[in-house]
């Protein structure tokens, strides 16, 4: 109860990591990181949250612990975001559960609404995810070896947040190289047309809560289609509040993640 614990997933590439936090049996509550960050964007909020609930937090592939990607991997795949919760769901075999993401995490856990999804919409998808890939891999260079303290003043200056913050990412994700180190995280976006994004809105079946500390483009989108399942609460603070200030936080996500009328997102 409470013990915090890592996992290796096993990928055609390499593996997954993760950490899980929590009752092993109770519901589960996937929790996603942003944009080149890693696990570690949840280390001081899900300590905070109601413990009864079994907490996963993973590391994108090529992030954090999680191995890099092949090269032609991503392409062979049609884009990350398919890959990985084509594997989520082989290796975590739930057919219900919670979601949490910060930022880039958000947008992926929002392809909880995709399934199944129309094969016009697939096809395109595919295609369009493909053509990004391979841009980005034919333009991607070697990951730059740097010293701690220049890495720490890059994420200072790039991400606005507190020096005890960026250093707490980079326990995970900067690896050492001789006397310095390199960003574990790879530097690419997946395609997603605006269109498809109100499309996978439309299939959402789940209740959901957006605590906006930054801007967010598909408000207006989301409380239109999804209605009374849709809360939204603007939590003064930076793009980081979940890590500099968790506890502003507690209440809204406990309340919502206990809610007993609320029902996960169905696969």
């Amino acid at each position: 109860m409470g013990m915090l614990s890592e996992l290796k997933l096993t990928v055609p590439w390499g593996h997954i990591a993760a950490k899980t936090r929590g009752f092993a049996r109770g519901p589960p509550v996937l929790c996603l990181h942003g944009w080149l960050d890693n696990a570690n964007s949840f280390n001081r909020l899900i300590p905070l949250l109601p413990q009864d609930f079994h907490y996963v937090v993973m590391d994108f592939g090529g992030h954090g612990l999680s191995s890099r990607y092949s090269p032609g991997e991503r392409a062979a795949e049609a884009g990350p975001i398919w890959t990985f919760w084509r594997l989520v769901f082989a290796a975590m075999r739930w057919s219900r559960f919670s979601f949490m993401g910060h930022s880039f995490g958000r947008g992926r856990g929002q392809y909880t609404g995709t399934f199944p999804c129309e094969m016009e919409n697939v096809v395109t998808y595919k295609r369009r995810a493909i053509e990004h890939v391979l841009q980005v891999e034919a333009l991607q260079k070697p990951p730059s070896v740097i010293s701690p303290e220049e890495m720490i003043q890059g994420f200072l200056k790039n991400r606005q947040m507190s020096k005890d913050c960026a250093e707490l990412l980079l326990q995970r994700g900067a690896t050492k190289v001789g006397t310095g180190k390199c960003l574990s995280a790879e530097n690419s976006f997946d395609f997603i047309s605006k269109e498809l994004c109100v499309h996978s809105i439309r299939k959402l079946q789940a209740h959901v809560l957006l605590l906006k500390g930054s801007l967010f483009f598909m408000i207006d989108t989301l409380k239109s289609v999804l209605k009374e399942r849709f809360q939204y609460v603007e939590v003064p603070g930076s793009h980081y509040i979940h890590m500099e200030k968790p506890h502003h936080l507690v209440g809204l996500i406990g309340s919502f993640l206990q809610s007993k009328h609320k029902t996960p997102a169905r696969l």
